[in-house]
């Protein structure tokens, strides 16, 4: 017998290392396959979560204190306003109406693609409560500085008047008034009234014939409604407020 023949496994072991490997390979290969198809699947899940359900945000400034701090996170939702418009009372995230917000700052490339997913709370947008709707007027204010829309006043737990009492301080001497509002339009403030550069903030001075930018926001820009605060987590909180516009009679 030869040196080769006695080399040759019998044939009973032929190419049973080589089978083995083979499917420890397609193991490995499978598992990194179920992992790929996984997390595609949770991406697209997000990005469709993102695009007509829930999306988060971050407070940019103070505007809407006390009830909305910087920095908080919260989660918008969108499915209000498929068949419908906002509110008065709703507290609202919307794009830039154009010269509103200074230039935003460029985001890096990986947290650009996660917000864009849902992933991550995005900037670029205003959030405001919304007083005036289609066909409102908003007075600044009563003897006691509280707004009126339609002629009824309304009182506001949620809000942070100015120094003096104020409900309504973006334009000098705390009387100013807004409307009817255009129609497809809506008319905003922030919470901390003075501290918002809001639709009042944008108000035409008294002798002037148009105003630029627009102080009121197209509905097409709204993006949805505050569901919740998500972070800090000892603030979480459902918004509220539209009750404080109940007794608003329609113009």
């Amino acid at each position: 017998m030869t040196t080769e023949d006695r080399e040759t496994p019998p044939a009973d072991q032929a190419g049973t290392g080589d089978s083995r490997s083979s499917s420890s390979r397609w193991r490995r290969m499978r598992w990194w396959q179920e992992l790929l198809v996984v997390a595609v699947v949770a991406l697209v899940a997000a990005a469709l979560v993102k695009t007509f359900l829930l999306q988060p945000f971050y407070i940019p400034s103070e505007s809407m204190e006390p009830g909305l701090v910087k920095d908080d996170r919260i989660l918008v939702e969108k499915a209000s306003y498929w068949f419908g418009s906002p509110q008065r009372g709703d507290v609202v995230v919307f794009a830039d109406p154009g010269g509103w917000l200074a230039e935003p700052e460029a985001d890096g490339a990986v947290a650009a693609v996660l917000a864009r997913l849902g992933l991550q709370p995005t900037g670029g947008h205003l959030v405001k409560r919304v007083i005036g709707v289609a066909g409102d007027t908003v007075v600044c204010c009563d003897e006691e500085g509280h707004l009126q829309v339609n002629g009824e006043t309304i009182i506001e737990p949620y809000a942070r008047p100015d120094a003096a009492g104020c409900f309504g301080p973006m334009q000098p001497g705390c009387e100013w008034s807004a409307g009817p509002v255009p129609e497809g339009q809506v008319f905003v403030m922030g919470d901390n009234r003075a501290e918002s550069a809001d639709s009042s903030y944008w108000l035409c001075p008294p002798a002037a014939s148009a105003c630029e930018p627009d102080p009121y926001v197209d509905v097409d820009l709204v993006v949805g409604k505050l569901a919740a605060v998500v972070w800090p987590l000892d603030r979480l909180d459902l918004g509220g407020g539209t009750e404080v516009f109940l007794e608003v009679p329609e113009p």
